[in-house]
């Protein structure tokens, strides 16, 4: 469970604010030098683009766990005027703002795992994942891949909301909490949570969630989610208290999960456990109350074929409610291919 780092970028004086965040990030994952460069200078190449490009937008960046292959996830979001050729612009050389026109062909370069989604009229979101050389090997046979973003309240260091993804060869357990409130004691009812979550192994979603809200008794309680994906036998199990919104979603159905009212650590008057169908081309989001419930992937041509970050960042940067901590996480099937 790690939350992102999130540097609005107005002008060039943040750019070197983003560099430095970059640095110490690098350095809290145990980068060498030469690995600790490559992220700094792709910080500054997302966040000089958004400068130049989109005047302005947002720089997350997120230390990845063992299970995600490990290093520094970027995402540049913005909500500018978008890319009409993403294949130019990916061109050395090529340039619309009379720059030398090496922005995202060189951060293409530096990353590990680079992938972009972009609408003319409606923005761009840039991925880039940094990895140490060598470094460690993700999930070994798990057949799903998540991406998330976690952000707390402005004005705010913790965030309440958390996330933890058990990644197995069958699929994945995934928790999602929202503490109540905001600040440092709903950062605690959710560390409560995620460290319960992770202690069970593997637990039925309603089981693990009745060991885990009364875990939570001595805090001030939480909304929390537990979700398993069963790809053997094609099927999503969840349970849940409170108001984190759940959904599985293919190209012919939405599916909203069901989660009963209450608050975990003080009220669940039922924990039930609900299934639903999953299939090689489901996709899973599940987020806090800190962003809004009127999405819909639909207005996204081709989003749910991207990397699940850039999906989990889309909706970040499009329907936040910019007043409270927010969790967005997306799961679907590892795929083979795509970007790379």
């Amino acid at each position: 469970m790690t939350a992102s780092l999130a540097l609005p970028i107005a002008d060039t004086s943040q750019v070197g604010e983003a560099r430095r965040l970059a640095t110490t990030l690098a350095r809290r994952v145990e980068f060498d030098d030469t690995d600790a460069g490559r992220v700094s200078l792709a910080v500054t190449e997302a966040a000089t683009n958004l400068v130049k490009h989109a005047r302005g937008g947002e720089i997350l960046m997120r230390a990845l766990s063992v299970q995600e292959g490990g290093g520094i996830e970027i995402l540049a979001l913005d909500a500018g005027a978008g890319i009409r050729d993403v294949a130019a612009c990916l061109r050395d050389g090529y340039s619309t703002a009379g720059s030398p026109g090496t922005g995202l062909g060189a951060l293409m370069r530096l990353a590990s795992v680079f992938d972009l989604y972009s609408l003319p009229g409606r923005g761009t979101a840039v991925l880039a994942r940094i990895v140490r050389t060598p470094g460690p090997r993700p999930a070994a046979g798990s057949p799903i891949e998540f991406g998330v973003v976690c952000v707390p309240k402005p004005g705010e260091e913790r965030s309440g909301d958390a996330w933890a993804v058990e990644p197995h060869a069958g699929g994945a357990a995934i928790l999602m909490s929202d503490g109540l409130g905001h600040g440092p004691d709903a950062a605690s009812a959710s560390a409560v949570a995620i460290a319960r979550f992770r202690s069970l192994g593997s637990s039925a979603p309603a089981a693990a969630l009745s060991v885990i809200h009364e875990a939570m008794r001595p805090t001030r309680g939480a909304a929390v989610t537990v979700t398993e994906i069963d790809v053997s036998q094609q099927l999503v199990r969840h349970a849940g208290i409170g108001n984190i919104a759940g959904s599985v979603i293919t190209p012919s159905a939405v599916r909203r999960m069901v989660s009963h009212n209450g608050i975990a650590g003080h009220e669940a008057r039922r924990i039930g456990e609900f299934t639903y169908p999953w299939s090689d081309d489901a996709v899973l989001v599940l987020h806090s109350d800190g962003l809004n419930t009127h999405w819909d992937l639909d207005r996204y041509p081709g989003l749910t074929a991207r990397r699940p970050s850039l999906v989990a960042g889309v909706l970040y940067r499009d329907f936040r409610r910019r007043r409270d901590d927010v969790a967005v996480l997306v799961v679907r099937g590892r795929r083979a291919g795509g970007a790379r």
